[in-house]
Formats: structure tokens, sequence, C-alpha cells
């Protein structure tokens, strides 16, 4: 945990680096704002839903109780017949973005905190600014980027919308390596 104590700084700063520069992007660049759609006939949709009482959590439709039954006749009719998807349903009320952020800003930390951990043990006390900048970008990008791939296989996530997010953490990944790399004790 030595590494904690010397590195304290890099892995705070990169972390409201990223929480600055993440802000950007999604609220004066705006790049993610086509990443969804609106539904068509949208009140009578939530009105639809409302009506059955639909309740937080994730959704899957048309659902089969198990895999074997996935593939009964009655189940392939309603994949075929539609549609088809994964939705996650939210708490009523206006978006509070405060605990979102403070989750955001967290997991960047944590991020950090292991950015730091993987490059102290890789190459410990190292004058060699491009080895910490390798070591840490490459680390950095993989925890803020290759995860939204999973959304794209698994969750039929738009490949743009995953490229977007790629982008994001490369972003991200490149201002941590900047960051620890010039504050690495010893550079």
């Amino acid at each position: 945990m030595e590494f904690l104590s010397i590195l304290w700084l890099p892995i705070l700063l990169s972390a409201v680096l990223v929480f600055i520069v993440s802000a950007i992007l999604h609220m004066v660049i705006q790049h993610h704002r086509s990443d969804y759609k609106k539904l068509d006939k949208e009140d009578a949709v939530l009105k639809a839903m409302r009506d059955i009482g639909v309740k937080p959590g994730p959704y899957l439709f048309p659902c089969a109780p198990s895999f074997k039954e996935a593939g009964t006749p009655e189940m392939v009719e309603k994949y075929n017949a539609g549609p088809c998807g994964i939705m996650t349903i939210v708490p009523n009320g206006p978006p509070k973005m405060g605990k979102n952020l403070v989750q955001w800003f967290l997991l960047s930390v944590v991020i950090s905190i292991f950015v730091g951990y993987l490059t102290w043990a890789t190459v410990g006390r190292s004058d060699n600014y491009l080895a910490v900048f390798r070591i840490t970008g490459t680390i950095a990008v993989l925890a803020y980027s290759i995860g939204h791939f999973h959304e794209y296989i698994w969750k039929w996530q738009r490949l743009g919308t995953t490229m977007k997010f790629v982008f994001d953490g490369v972003v991200y990944g490149l201002l941590t390596a900047g960051v620890f790399g010039w504050l690495w004790p010893g550079a």
C-alpha cells in the first residue's frame, strides 16, 4: 500500500481531469446526444407501461423462462413477431445526476488507484516518462474503453455509440497517462 501514499496526487488529479473532460464531452460537445432514440407514440407506450405497473429494473422481451424454452415454437413465434429488446426502467421522477456524478468520480479514482498500483508494480520508481506513460495509458484505456464492447455484443448497442464511448475512454486513458507520467516519482 506504499504506492498510495506516494501516488495520491496523480491518482486524484487524473480522476479530477477525467471528470472535467467527461463533463465537457457530454455537456458541451454533446457527441452522445444521438445515442438514444425517442419511441414513436411515446405517450401511449408510457401509459401502457404505467397501466401494467412496470417497476424499475432490467427487462428482456420477449423473455423465455429458460434456454430450453427459448427454442419452443411459441417463443420463436414471439421473437419473429417482435419487437425484441432490452429495456432498463429507472425510478420515477426527474433525473438526479448528483448520485451518478459522485459514482462516476469515485469510479475514476478506483481506476486511477489500479493504474497506479499496476504501474508501481511494473516500473517502480522509474525516471522514464515514456515507460510510465505507456503502462498507465494502456491500463487506463483498457479500463475506460474495453467494457463498452460488452454493450455492443450482448445488448445490441449501436456500433457508432460504442465507438464514441471507446473514443471517450481513449481520451480519459491518455489524460491519466499524462498525469501519471508528469507526477511519477523520479520522473
